[in-house]
């Protein structure tokens, strides 16, 4: 083989090794940074909001009075529902589901962020439907439990049943 085929054959093959390494570096740096645009799920997020009424009226037996106004009511009695760790690394933190949808991982821009080795990136999200709150599993690695069966389709959650991600045990209250 002449030297300058030789020579071709190495370069090529070098470059074949680089492109290799930086696809590996890649993927790793969006595994552990998660970098994603969160443009839309950021505005589906968004809080609702009751605007302020237009009538004049104060308090909560006023508006019971008014027309109408039995969903204001609702809405000014409801109980914010709240994710209550109940095990581990983070016992005792109570976290306001205020949101549509709260993501739960490891990641830094996740909403709900779980230190764990067992937790990946982007772990699981609990979102409100129509029903109430349903929690799904984002394909991760170690899996999402309620009430210690593993989840692999969206599962509706009431109240005290327990779900447990990595090593963090955490229930649903209000």
């Amino acid at each position: 083989m002449s030297e300058l085929a030789l020579f071709i054959v190495r370069a090529g093959l070098l470059l074949v090794l680089w492109l290799f390494i930086l696809s590996i570096i890649a993927i790793i740096r969006a595994d552990l940074f998660s970098e994603r645009v969160l443009s839309r799920v950021v505005e589906k997020n968004l809080p609702e909001s009751v605007s302020s009424p237009t009538t004049g009226l104060t308090n909560v037996s006023d508006f019971s009075a008014a027309p109408g106004s039995a969903s204001v009511v609702s809405a000014m009695n409801a109980v914010q529902t709240t994710l209550v760790v109940i095990d581990g690394p983070l016992q005792g933190l109570e976290l306001v589901l205020d949101r549509k949808e709260i993501r739960i991982g490891r990641a830094p821009n996740s909403d709900f962020v779980i230190e764990d080795d067992y937790v990946s990136s982007q772990h699981a999200r609990i979102q409100r439907n129509d029903e109430g709150w349903q929690i799904q599993d984002l394909n991760s690695t170690n899996g999402t439990y309620v009430d210690g069966q593993r989840i692999g389709a969206p599962v509706n959650i009431t109240a005290d049943m327990q779900i447990r991600i990595g090593k963090t045990i955490f229930e649903l209250r209000g």
